[in-house]
């Protein structure tokens, strides 16, 4: 599982050929959601508050970047790096 971003302890996955709608894996110690790219809402799983907050910031600041990756991800591709949450 392709890791494309970390920020204040929040690890952000990528999976490769992975069921739409297109989506991300937020991971925060014991915590794991999946978040939709679209909207940032979470599908499942949950996250504290804190870290809810900056994933959906971060997911804001880089929709296209998080589209591509989901194009790249159903296609095989290796993913490119995001940057993290200043």
């Amino acid at each position: 599982m392709p890791r494309i971003s970390y920020f204040y302890g929040i690890a952000i996955y990528m999976y490769h050929r992975d069921h739409a709608p297109p989506h991300f894996h937020a991971i925060y110690g014991e915590h794991e959601a999946v978040i939709r790219v679209d909207s940032g809402d979470i599908e499942r799983g949950q996250l504290p508050t804190r870290a809810k907050s900056f994933v959906t910031d971060w997911a804001t600041m880089h929709r296209d970047e998080l589209l591509r990756n989901w194009e790249l991800a159903q296609a095989g591709e290796p993913l490119i790096q995001i940057p993290p949450l200043d």
